[in-house]
């Protein structure tokens, strides 16, 4: 079973720029969708469908235009969670969960910390998302939580570690806080597979010409729950996508699903 996250920076932008013809050649089984700053009232939705994602649940937030989550998906969900009923977070429409015979799979976009206000925001959503997480996960052991996590991990996951060390995305306190997400019970299903790659990044500035550079971070991921390791089949990141300044993250599992 092929599990694609992708933070598309808009999902109109990116159907302009070629989305839909990619995502059919792609064909992943579920595709988390983070960032889509669209209701699905402003899409076509049979663009969706006649791509083979009959089965496509949106869930963006209150201010139109911005951040927003989604999950499309070739295989009919048994359960679908929107929001974590915590106000704040799903205020701004970050988090969203399909529940599938064996394991759930979760769309995620955490919030930047791009200004002082921002960061505060993004260490208590951290704090509460946590507790939140530790408590499905007596109820839900299989889970893999897709996204956008805006958190560099190691410096092995960023170009420049000595820079931007005091830049939010790989400030001590964040990359501590996904150090230890990761130690309660996940597996980074990229780091897994591919220890020791450098230069394999999810997101890159749109200044100073950073892509073509692969100036860019690692600060998507496919974060796999310990119960799951055996189903582990492949991880990796397709930079040669283009519709976004992120690009997707590929995750193969065993299960009983197929294309």
């Amino acid at each position: 079973m092929k599990i694609i996250s992708y933070n598309v920076n808009g999902i109109r932008a990116a159907i302009r720029k070629g989305f839909i013809e990619w995502l059919s050649a792609s064909n992943p089984d579920v595709v988390c969708l983070q960032e889509i700053k669209a209701s699905p009232d402003q899409l076509d939705l049979s663009v969706f469908e006649d791509a083979g994602y009959k089965y496509n649940y949106w869930y963006p937030a209150q201010k139109k235009g911005y951040s927003g989550v989604a999950i499309l998906s070739k295989h009919e969900p048994k359960h679908v969670e929107y929001g974590t009923g915590i106000d704040y977070m799903d205020f701004e429409g970050r988090n969203i969960r399909a529940d599938f015979d064996g394991f759930s799979v979760m769309s995620l976009y955490l919030p930047s910390g791009t200004n002082i206000n921002r960061l505060e925001l993004k260490l208590q959503y951290m704090a509460d998302f946590q507790e939140y997480i530790d408590d499905l996960k007596t109820q839900i052991p299989n889970l893999i939580i897709c996204g956008d996590y805006n958190i560099c991990h190691e410096s092995i996951d960023i170009h420049d570690p000595i820079r931007l060390k005091n830049t939010s995305g790989f400030l001590p306190i964040e990359r501590d806080w996904i150090d230890g997400f990761m130690n309660s019970g996940f597996i980074d299903s990229f780091r897994h597979f591919n220890k020791e790659a450098v230069d394999q990044y999810s997101w890159w500035s749109y200044r100073a010409n950073a892509r073509a550079n692969n100036k860019g971070w690692r600060i998507d991921y496919n974060l796999v729950s310990k119960p799951m390791e055996t189903k582990l089949k492949r991880a990796v990141i397709l930079q040669n996508a283009m519709h976004s300044d992120h690009c997707p993250i590929l995750l193969e599992i065993e299960s009983n699903y197929a294309n």
